[in-house]
């Protein structure tokens, strides 16, 4: 033991407060994953600067591989089975971590306690990597993942995501703006919008497109606010819209699902989808096929996404130096015939 004369052994927090980064970013670059190069120069002369000597011991405990990455969902356990988008990023996630050798591990985030689970899980080294989807703002685990520089990816990018940890995502803003205003050259005038999950990005950012794409003709009493994609909260959020405005003759749905549930309480009041209000949805899941009329939506390519998404992971894990920051795939229109 060390005597009250000697020196304390500098630590990792020592080169972070000397770095200016948070301790997740030097953990990234002491086990050999991707930083920035501005972050990188900044910790290699705190590491100078404050004597530090990594315990090597403990690291190479730290860096056993256990060939399992996570893959975390933060949603509804009832939603996530009924979500096809959320099946399809699964699926073309595990297409890639299989040809690498990589077992994808499965977990379900929905309480406090799930987190305070998942969180030890994580910490305990138990995955090498992880892919994490539907995350809102300040979610612990997002924090979590930051201070122990687990190599990551994000499905989509919450506001107070880590700067070194990448994402995988689509432009929901342009795409929101992009089918509205479509709907609005149909020549509706009257448009509402039933806007969903807005504690995520995605969420969020489909109100914003869709607010910038009306202009002058935006109205907030129009715009009917529901927690989650879904079909139930599609059934009421249309009602809301219906009460609010009879008169209503354009909806823009947050996604194929919200949409779906829209068009039910639109037929219970008697009207006709197009011809006295136009529908559109988002995600081109297969909800836009099942609905009649089909729906126009925006096509998200999720099994793509999460294709992406285990790269990014596996690059971290390979040391590849540099890797993405964020990868933005194409999300064009399809028009049916619900507008």
């Amino acid at each position: 033991m060390a005597g009250p004369g000697t020196p304390r052994r500098a630590t990792v927090h020592d080169v972070a407060a000397a770095a200016g980064v948070s301790r997740g970013t030097v953990n990234r670059v002491l086990n050999g994953g991707y930083v920035s190069a501005d972050a990188r120069t900044a910790i290699e002369a705190a590491i100078a600067m404050v004597g530090y000597v990594p315990n090597t011991a403990a690291r190479n405990l730290a860096r056993r591989r256990s060939q399992a990455i996570g893959f975390i969902a933060l949603e509804d356990p009832a939603l996530l089975l009924e979500d096809p988008n959320i099946g399809a990023i699964m699926i073309g996630a595990n297409e890639i971590l299989s040809l690498a050798d990589q077992q994808m591990v499965s977990l379900v985030i929905d309480s406090d306690r799930d987190t305070q689970r998942v969180s030890r899980y994580l910490s305990g080294g138990f995955v090498d990597g992880a892919i994490i989807v539907s995350a809102r703002s300040h979610d612990p685990i997002t924090r979590l993942i930051a201070q122990i520089g687990l190599p990551a990816c994000f499905v989509g990018h919450p506001p107070d995501l880590d700067r070194g940890i990448p994402y995988v995502g689509i432009d929901n803003t342009g795409s929101a703006r992009a089918i509205t205003a479509r709907l609005l050259a149909t020549g509706r005038r009257r448009i509402g919008m039933i806007a969903a999950a807005l504690d995520r990005d995605s969420g969020a950012d489909r109100l914003t497109g869709f607010r910038e794409a009306l202009g002058s003709h935006f109205d907030p009493a129009l715009v009917a606010e529901i927690p989650l994609y879904d079909y139930a909260y599609g059934v009421k959020g249309m009602r809301a819209l219906l009460d609010r405005e009879p008169l209503i003759d354009g909806v823009f749905a947050a996604s194929d699902a919200v949409a779906a549930g829209a068009l039910e309480s639109l037929r219970e009041a008697g009207r006709r989808v197009p011809e006295d209000v136009g529908i559109v949805g988002f995600d081109d899941s297969s909800w836009a096929l099942r609905t009649q009329p089909p729906l126009s939506t925006v096509h998200q390519p999720a099994r793509d996404v999460g294709r992406n998404a285990a790269e990014l992971v596996l690059l971290q894990l390979r040391g590849k130096d540099p890797v993405p920051e964020s990868i933005l795939l194409d999300s064009p229109v399809v028009w049916r015939t619900s507008a």
